[in-house]
């Protein structure tokens, strides 16, 4: 039967009433999580709350030691703080505390996917986001406003690498479609304006349209 770590029960006992809490190997340690949003972690036994409004005013009157470890050599500190023991024998305190954690978890999730990031579009790389971060399409929106063939245009002042399969990218990031799954009126469209685009040496932008 597979142990279960006295920290994780006590914490999942204790915070029972937010909801069905799950628990999970994370960072060497466990993520406790309500309805897979992550509000606490533990590591080393101790308990560690996601940072949230409340959280900091506590901080301000009874400092808790932020959660930091070490990644590729170099220390990191988490946005979460160590539940010491006078917060573990305020019971009332420690849940209202985590619900806090947990809402502010839960608020900051629905606003990551109601604002995806580019990377998250069909076809889109972390690389490729930052590539379009230094052509300066900066946003989901913005790539949306100016369409496939402007922002490879300014990939292609910055890197005369890119050929036409990143247009094709960027036309299937657009319209939610894989590069490959692009109907073929589209991808014939978009390869006459890239082969007059090639062709044309006295304004790279006279192609565009």
């Amino acid at each position: 039967m597979k142990k279960v770590n006295p920290v994780v029960e006590r914490s999942c006992a204790r915070l029972a009433p937010l909801g069905p809490i799950e628990s999970r190997t994370q960072f060497g340690g466990y993520a406790l999580a309500v309805e897979s949003v992550v509000f606490a972690l533990i590591n080393k036994d101790d308990l560690y709350l996601r940072a949230s409004e409340p959280l900091r005013q506590y901080l301000t009157e009874r400092p808790l030691q932020p959660l930091i470890f070490r990644k590729r050599g170099k220390l990191v500190s988490l946005n979460y703080f160590r539940v010491d023991e006078t917060l573990w024998h305020d019971a009332e305190h420690l849940l209202a505390l985590s619900a806090a954690s947990l809402e502010t978890a839960q608020l900051e999730l629905e606003d990551r996917q109601a604002s995806p990031r580019l990377k998250d579009l069909p076809n889109l790389s972390v690389r490729m986001e930052m590539m379009l971060y230094e052509a300066g399409v900066l946003s989901v929106n913005q790539l949306y406003q100016m369409g496939a063939k402007r922002c490879w245009l300014k990939l292609k002042a910055i890197n005369q690498h890119v050929g036409f399969q990143t247009l094709l990218a960027l036309q299937g990031a657009i319209t939610g479609h894989h590069a490959a799954a692009l109907p073929q009126a589209t991808r014939t469209e978009l390869d006459a304006w890239f082969q007059r685009t090639l062709l044309s040496s006295a304004d790279p932008r006279s192609g565009e349209g």
